[in-house]
């Protein structure tokens, strides 16, 4: 990498704070001993539990299946702090028995709602599976109850904290691709077994609210940009063993700039590739346009440049740590509570303007 690409990938006021973050390798102390639960294990437990060794001062007392896929349950209780904790069948039995700090959520979409608000109830710090809701109505349920009890509700979106999308993240900040006008994302996944819930649409909800938002948050925060509108569609075809699952979708936003942002999204990667998925992101600017894929890597091209591999990356970071952090030392969170609700409005909007097939407006409060 020339010295010049080098200085560019540490320009910019966000620069210096990614660099000095937490790394995920060091042990990380907090003011005060937690007591955390984790209800469920579909979805992403592992970004609770795989940060729990660098958490001296956190401990995982106990676990509720909460209706989680057995293989996803009997999988996450090897785990050695899953395995030592007290174990419940539900949530509501957990909460009764137990004195907490902190819930970790990672139930099936469909109970995602009834947990927030039990937690809520309690006054209980929860981080969360995404979607929040499912529907308009839970999600407002959820926005209120945050509100009156006021806790803190966070949310598993790691993509963000990953070292490709922390220097696109940072070279956007930079000014060195200009005003972002055009956005395209991908998702694409092995359909492989999945578990009975995803079949569903009762618990699962659609494969846009399930997935599509980790895109939606990525998207949103390297650009700082707003969606302002959405228009989707998804459906089934084939695979009858995927039950309600939608594995074909693609959404169209447009930016509150007058650009426009495109994600698409399947279950059509075979069974043979090297990997489950593959993700994609492509950003373009008035002077330039930064891309990654995992074959090619992060890569960067500007009026000023020739095409070149952008190899300085950031360190890998932690959805968890991050709201720990935020909560209890009183940093300022990489993923912070307007983000989370933007990304579940823009969610919302696109699974809705699926439906209806129309337009929907995206909520800008």
């Amino acid at each position: 990498m020339t010295r010049t690409s080098r200085r560019l990938l540490l320009a910019g006021t966000f620069g210096s704070a990614l660099m000095a973050q937490v790394d995920t390798a060091r042990e990380v102390r907090l003011p005060r001993k937690l007591r955390l639960a984790l209800a469920g294990f579909d979805g992403h437990p592992e970004e609770i539990l795989r940060v729990l060794p660098q958490l001296p001062d956190v401990e995982l007392v106990a676990v509720a299946g909460e209706g989680s896929d057995p293989g996803a349950l009997a999988n996450g209780l090897k785990n050695r702090y899953a395995a030592t904790a007290r174990r419940y069948e539900t949530l509501a039995q957990l909460l009764a028995a137990e004195q907490l700090d902190v819930v970790a959520i990672c139930n099936h979409n469909g109970r995602r709602t009834a947990a927030i608000l039990a937690c809520a109830a309690r006054k209980l710090n929860v981080i969360a599976e995404k979607p929040l809701a499912l529907h308009r109505a839970d999600l407002d349920a959820v926005y209120a109850a945050v509100k009156r009890s006021g806790i803190h509700l966070g949310m598993l979106l790691p993509m963000r904290f990953e070292p490709p999308y922390l220097a696109i993240r940072r070279i956007v900040e930079s000014g060195a691709i200009g005003d972002v006008l055009q956005m395209d994302a991908q998702k694409s996944y092995q359909l492989g077994a999945r578990p009975a819930w995803q079949t569903h649409a009762a618990t699962y909800g659609s494969t846009i609210l399930w997935i599509a938002i980790h895109s939606i948050d990525l998207m949103l925060w390297v650009s700082g940009r707003r969606f302002t509108e959405a228009a989707s569609l998804q459906s089934h075809v084939g695979f009858p063993e995927a039950g309600d699952m939608q594995n074909v979708t693609a959404t169209l936003f447009r930016l509150d700039n007058g650009g426009s942002a495109t994600l698409h999204m399947d279950y059509l990667r075979p069974a043979a590739a090297s990997g489950h998925g593959d993700d994609r992101l492509r950003v373009s600017g008035s002077r330039g346009i930064v891309e990654y894929q995992e074959s090619t890597g992060v890569t960067l091209m500007t009026e000023k440049s020739d095409p070149e591999i952008v190899r300085d990356l950031p360190r890998r970071q932690s959805v968890f740590l991050d709201f720990l952090q935020g909560v209890y030392q009183g940093a300022k969170p990489a993923l912070s509570w307007p983000e989370i609700v933007r990304a579940n409005e823009a969610t919302l909007a696109a699974h809705t303007a699926a439906e209806q097939h129309r337009f929907v407006a995206i909520p800008q409060g």
